[in-house]
């Protein structure tokens, strides 16, 4: 059965697209009416409407597809030692089987399939969710958008892996594209897919990416959006809210491996950036990513928590210009955001991925003397609810 964007063989089962049978333009009038019914009220001040940016296009006559570099799959005990991957039955951790998924880069499933294959030829076993046995638990892939690098994970609950060899070569054997495998160990219960340690098992365990000019460079725990074409115009639109100009500070909260600050940075040969992150293998990442891009003289990294570093630098009388921010889905925190009206920067650029915690976080900010001028959102994640949102707050 050949696929278009409103045909797929698990549909109904799959917990993914819950929207694949939406027209896209409706898909795109539904979010911008969500998030205007989230802050509604918050709305008056705005210098123009609630706007979206979508994937539509000639590359994209009947939709968007294949669009996610980034793919992953839980393992499970099959029959007669066999592997079963895929995904998880909408609402269960049952794994529908999937052969070929239609929003992701199709050298995702090839590389999962290998894995497994790989995997069940070296004789290991999947892990058992439900007892705690068994070596194989996740994989994840991530395949350059801008780049032929191609990164596989293969999460593991232990450190060894008996055969490592044997599994590597069936991998390349069957996915020759792949540039970089690496293990990562997770024996934690629950639901979180990557542990803390990692260990290279073939290339130099790291692939590289590029957004907007960047180039920045991948491990397997790095944080990097999954649809790199819409984080280009997602990072665009908080560049253009920002107005940044030659001479000016930017501070980029919540930083991460400093992709925002660094196309700012790229963008404006004059801007001097400060990145804060507390996760301090996210900074190392960011420092190198710097250093990488020739940027290390106008972008510095500090391995921080965010609100602390804000409270000493307005303590400190230290100025910026902006404060861009991209929190978790859990928002910003009271504390942070008091933090950043303390710095009393011109514009403050919120970077989002949950429009409720959002309009939350939008009332403190306002509540401080800010107004919310501009909001637009971003479709990130076509065929399903989700709408990643920036908004613009000025003093």
């Amino acid at each position: 059965m050949g696929y278009t964007t409103y045909t797929c063989p698990i549909a109904r089962r799959c917990g993914g697209c819950e929207w694949l049978a939406v027209p896209y333009p409706i898909q795109l009038g539904r979010k911008r009416e969500a998030v205007e019914a989230t802050f509604e009220g918050l709305l008056d001040d705005l210098e123009e409407p609630v706007g979206i940016r979508g994937m539509e296009g000639d590359a994209f006559p009947d939709g968007p597809r294949f669009y996610r570099c980034k793919c992953a799959t839980p393992f499970a005990p099959g029959r007669k030692g066999s592997i079963r991957s895929g995904f998880y039955e909408r609402g269960t951790h049952r794994i529908v089987a999937c052969e070929r998924c239609l929003v992701e880069d199709p050298r995702g499933r090839v590389a999962l399939h290998a894995l497994a294959r790989s995997a069940e030829e070296a004789g290991l076993r999947a892990y058992d969710e439900n007892r705690g046995r068994g070596l194989l638990r996740h994989g994840v892939v991530r395949l350059g958008w801008k780049s032929d690098d191609a990164l596989l994970t293969v999460v593991t609950n232990g450190e060894g892996i008996p055969r490592e060899r044997r599994l590597v070569e069936g991998i390349l054997a069957r996915a020759p594209f792949i540039t970089s495998i690496a293990q990562n160990v997770n024996q934690r219960p629950g639901n979180a897919i990557l542990g803390r340690e990692n260990r290279t098992l073939h290339g130099p365990g790291t692939m590289v990416d590029e957004l907007l000019g960047v180039r920045f460079r991948l491990g397997p725990t790095s944080f990097y959006q999954t649809n790199p074409s819409q984080t280009e115009v997602l990072y665009s639109i908080a560049l253009e809210f920002a107005g940044l100009e030659d001479g000016e500070r930017l501070l980029d909260a919540y930083c991460g491996i400093g992709a925002i600050g660094l196309v700012a940075a790229k963008a404006t040969p004059g801007l001097s950036v400060a990145g804060v992150e507390r996760v301090a293998a996210a900074i190392e990442n960011a420092k190198a990513n710097a250093r990488e891009n020739g940027l290390s003289e106008r972008a510095r990294f500090i391995a921080d928590d965010a609100t602390a570093y804000m409270v000493r630098a307005a303590r400190d009388g230290e100025r910026f210009d902006a404060v861009v921010l991209d929190p978790p889905r859990s928002g910003a925190t009271p504390a942070f955001l008091k933090a950043a009206a303390a710095l009393a920067p011109r514009r403050i650029v919120y970077v989002s991925c949950n429009p409720a915690t959002q309009r939350r976080d939008a009332e403190a900010l306002v509540a401080s003397g800010y107004r919310l001028v501009r909001l637009c959102v971003v479709d990130l994640f076509p065929h399903t609810a989700h709408a990643e949102t920036v908004a613009l707050f000025e003093r």
